[in-house]
Formats: C-alpha cells, sequence, structure tokens
C-alpha cells in the first residue's frame, strides 16, 4: 500500500514538532538542523531581548539546551497558516504534564526543499478557555 503524500501543512507541523522533540531531547545538533541557513533567522525566548542572526540564535538555544533545569517543553493547539514557501505557526507552550503557559509563534520557510525555521518568539498567555457546553436546545 503506498503512504498517502504528506501536505506542506503536514510538514510544517512535523517541522514545528521537531523543534519542541529538539528541547525534550535536549539535542543541540537536530535543533541546529531544524534552522534556516541562508534566511535571515530571529527568536525572542520569554523575557530575554529579540536576537538577530543565526549565530546568537543558535547559541543561545545550545545554552538553553546544554542547562539541566532547563523545563521539558511541549506544544499544543497548533494552527499552522501556508503562504507559499512560508508557514506561520501559532501554538501553546508549556512544561510537560502542566497546562500550557505560553503562546508561541514560530516562522518557517522552504529552504532547500524542507521547512525550516526562521523565527521562533514566546510569551505568556491566558489560560485555555473551556470548550462551549453543548446546546441542548437542538435536540
Amino acid at each position: 500500500m503506498i503512504a498517502p503524500m504528506s501536505t506542506d501543512a503536514d510538514l510544517v507541523r512535523a517541522a514545528n514538532e521537531s523543534f519542541y522533540s529538539a528541547f525534550r531531547a535536549r539535542d543541540p545538533d537536530a535543533m541546529d538542523r531544524l534552522w534556516a541557513r541562508s534566511a535571515s533567522v530571529t527568536c525572542i525566548h520569554p523575557g530575554w531581548s529579540a536576537l538577530h542572526g543565526r549565530a546568537p540564535v543558535i547559541e543561545s538555544l545550545r545554552r538553553i539546551l546544554r542547562n539541566p533545569s532547563s523545563p521539558s517543553i511541549a506544544c499544543s493547539d497548533v494552527a499552522v497558516s501556508l503562504y507559499g514557501d512560508s508557514a506561520l505557526v501559532i501554538c501553546r507552550e508549556g512544561v510537560v504534564g502542566q497546562p500550557a503557559v505560553l503562546v508561541a509563534t514560530n516562522v518557517f520557510v522552504r529552504e532547500d526543499s524542507s521547512w525550516r525555521m526562521v523565527h521562533h518568539q514566546a510569551g505568556p498567555t491566558a489560560p485555555a478557555a473551556p470548550p462551549p457546553a453543548p446546546d441542548r436546545s437542538l435536540n
């Protein structure tokens, strides 16, 4: 049986998950492979000033990944928007096993036939709203 082809949205979701997987695995090489090499790169970690350029961004991530007290981060509520060879991901971030307390913007570009990250920003957000109660009047 032939597996269905992945859509660009699926590939962007996978690239986004690779970012969080690299955090959880504390894998600086996987993190480095995910970020663009040709396109301009930026990052704003929660509470940090903006970082511009691949070298400062990758070095900041290496420092975070080497820090044994850095939390294990997971994402949820992933929404992907495609704009040709660019993609925007908005998701919630949180420490694994705890409610998400940050909202993240992750931007990807198609580079060398792969989706590569060019921007990450995370900051505090309001708690997720509970799902609406079912409308019983329709029954």
